[in-house]
């Protein structure tokens, strides 16, 4: 039962993690722009490093949350066991993002600072 576990799992990981992905690159796209001033390509060659170490991070995450799975016996263990998992890459998801969101805000107002002096 693990084997269909594993793979639901990475199923729906997966698909959250690009979804996820590809809305952070399309709106953060504008915050990172802020950032640097206007400058088009350094904001768009940071926004898609950004977008390829989030997939790193998260599917490697996910992928090493597989060894710390019990045996699965039955189908009520399947459904607690991907509902933990999951649970668990939300949770970091959002972590994540919100470290990043305070990166942003931390650089806007140094920015801002250095700007009217």
């Amino acid at each position: 039962m693990n084997t269909l576990a594993y793979l639901i799992y990475f199923i729906i990981t997966g698909f959250i993690t690009i979804w996820v992905g590809r809305r952070f690159y399309s709106n953060g796209r504008l915050f990172i722009l802020d950032l640097m001033r206007q400058d088009v390509a350094v904001t768009d060659a940071i926004n898609r490093i950004l977008l390829i170490g989030y997939y790193l991070l998260n599917l490697g995450y996910a992928a090493l949350m597989i060894s710390t799975w019990e045996t699965i016996t039955t189908y009520t263990a399947l459904l607690e066991s991907i509902t933990r998992m999951t649970a668990r890459i939300i949770l970091t998801l959002s972590l994540i993002h919100y470290c990043n969101m305070a990166a942003i805000y931390v650089f806007s107002k140094r920015k801002n600072t250095f700007t009217h002096l």
